[in-house]
């Protein structure tokens, strides 16, 4: 008998997440509580209303080009129970690695700095990512996190506050 449930894993087998790509990233808060935005403004807004967490989040997200220079932040939005980002790992100029962090060292980071500012647990154990593959898939993705915000309550993270 199992006492723990197996972790279904979350990475590409044999994948190197140093190498240079653009990675599309979801972070989900800790049991997805709404730490993010202002509760007052939820569920009606016209503009994305950051709670103090959530601004918190923000300055450390627009960070990361200046912590870790071969790593480009494309885009990202904050929702109010989870964050998505669009990250590129740079190449040099013949398309090989530059020294650097792998995403899940970005992300750590990005994830501890958070939580030591705010003074709680803020994330869960582990996040999603996607490897972009073309730039379709790219053009899609920018469109989904640049209206995520505005089609909250069709998120797959949505719950009422």
């Amino acid at each position: 008998m199992k006492l723990f449930r197996e972790r279904k894993p979350n990475r590409l087998k044999n994948y190197d997440y140093s190498q240079p790509n653009v990675y599309f990233i979801t972070i989900c808060t800790r049991d997805r509580k709404h730490f993010l935005w202002d509760r007052e403004y939820l569920d009606s807004f016209e503009s994305i209303p950051l709670s103090l967490c959530g601004k918190i989040v923000e300055a450390i997200i627009l960070e990361i080009p200046n912590r870790y220079p071969t790593v480009s932040l494309h885009r990202y939005t904050i929702m109010p129970n989870h964050v998505h980002l669009l990250l590129q790992i740079e190449a040099d100029e013949r398309g090989k690695a530059l020294p650097g962090p792998s995403i899940s060292q970005v992300i750590g980071q990005m994830k501890g700095a958070a939580t030591k500012m705010v003074g709680f647990s803020l994330w869960q154990k582990l996040f999603h990512d996607r490897v972009v593959r073309n730039q379709q898939e790219y053009d899609k993705i920018w469109k989904y996190i640049e209206e995520n915000p505005w089609k909250w309550q069709e998120d797959c993270f949505y719950a009422p506050s």
